[in-house]
C-alpha cells in the first residue's frame, strides 16, 4: 500500500515535470524565433536611421542652402551603429538558450536554482537589447521575449 503511494507519487511528478519541461520549451522555442527575428532586423535599424538622418540634414541645410557632406553623414551613422550593436548581446542571448535547453534535459539533478540564475540572465541581455536598439520591431520583440522568459521563471520556480 505504501510502495503503491509511493510509486504512484513518483509517476505524478514525472508526468508534471515533463509537463513543466515541454512548456519550458515551447518559450525557448518562441525566445530563439525571436532572437534570430532581431538579428535579421538589426542592420535594417542603421540602414534606416541613415535614411532619416539623410532626410533632415538635406532639410536643415536647404534652408541655409548647403549640402550634406558624405563623410559628416557617415561619421554620424558610424556613431549611431556602435552605439545600437547588439551583436554580443544577441550572441550571449543565444548561448544562454543552449546552456538552459543542455541543463534542463539533465535527469536527476537539482537544476532549478542554476535555471533561475539563466533566466534573469536572459532578461538582462533582452533588456539590454531593447535599451540600446530603439526600432518598434525589435521592441515589440523583446517585448515578447521578456514575456516568455517571466513564463519560464514561473515554471523554473516549481523545478528543485
Amino acid at each position: 500500500m505504501v510502495t503503491d503511494a509511493v510509486t504512484q507519487v513518483a509517476e505524478m511528478r514525472q508526468r508534471e515535470g515533463d509537463a513543466t519541461a515541454a512548456d519550458i520549451t515551447q518559450c525557448l522555442d518562441a525566445i530563439a524565433t525571436r532572437v534570430v527575428g532581431i538579428r535579421s532586423r538589426a542592420p535594417e535599424v542603421v540602414k534606416a536611421y541613415e535614411a532619416r538622418l539623410r532626410q533632415r540634414m538635406e532639410q536643415l541645410l536647404s534652408e541655409v542652402e548647403a549640402e550634406v557632406r558624405p563623410e559628416d553623414l557617415l561619421r554620424e551613422v558610424a556613431v549611431f551603429a556602435e552605439r545600437s550593436d547588439i551583436t554580443e548581446e544577441v550572441a550571449r542571448l543565444d548561448g544562454h538558450l543552449a546552456q538552459f535547453r543542455e541543463i534542463l534535459d539533465r535527469q536527476g539533478e537539482l537544476v532549478g536554482r542554476t535555471l533561475d540564475f539563466l533566466s534573469q540572465e536572459m532578461l538582462r541581455e533582452a533588456n539590454t537589447i531593447g535599451s540600446k536598439c530603439l526600432d518598434s520591431d525589435v521592441g515589440r520583440m523583446i517585448v515578447e521575449i521578456k514575456g516568455h522568459v517571466d513564463r519560464v521563471k514561473e515554471q523554473v520556480q516549481n523545478l528543485e
